[in-house]
């Protein structure tokens, strides 16, 4: 009987891993979004830190556990002195604990060095040139283009005395208010 429940649990687990491969590949896309707060694409799964990452408790891990936990039984249980359930299962949950810990550190390892961010923060780039690329009327908004950190952003902008601005003209950010850029020409 623990042996049908070790195989069940391999079983299983090899089946969730390839589904959630063929169907996060072909149906999954998942990479449209944009997850607020979290400054990334994170994966799924309970845990208490906004960071993008892997949790203890994701899909990954768990099918990590459930498969370890599964094969690692019907090694110990085809081992004479593991053969008993008694002994069989707490090595294998030993096991399985150990070696879905272990995916668990190499992911997160992963992606601690893979995340970064390609917004820019907003207060580093006052001093910055940019060039209208909408031009700013007299006394309002119009939008201009920059470059900071090696990517390209716009935003909305005015000119620092309520002038006006044609497009194409090089300007500097001199204070930002809210999500509008003041500006004056260069």
């Amino acid at each position: 009987m623990d042996f049908l429940i070790y195989l069940v649990c391999l079983g299983v687990g090899l089946v969730f891993t390839l589904l959630s491969a063929i169907f996060g590949h072909f149906l999954g896309g998942g990479h449209e979004g944009h997850v607020d707060g979290s400054g990334g694409h994170a994966e799924a799964g309970a845990d208490t830190s906004d960071m993008p990452g892997v949790s203890a408790l994701s899909p990954t891990v768990i099918a990590c556990f459930v498969t370890s936990f599964g094969g690692l039984g019907i090694i110990f249980h085809e081992i004479p002195a593991t053969r008993n359930p008694w002994f069989s299962a707490p090595l294998a949950v030993i096991g399985g604990i150990g070696l879905s810990g272990a995916v668990l550190w190499v992911l997160r390892q992963l992606f601690s060095k893979t995340q970064s961010s390609s917004e820019s923060k907003i207060a580093e780039a006052i001093g910055i040139i940019g060039h209208v690329i909408t031009p700013i009327p007299e006394n309002g908004v119009g939008e201009i283009a920059y470059v900071q950190g090696g990517s390209r952003y716009t935003a909305p902008a005015r000119e620092e005395k309520g002038q006006a601005v044609p497009n194409g003209h090089a300007v500097k950010v001199i204070r930002i208010i809210g999500s509008q850029f003041y500006v004056t020409a260069v």
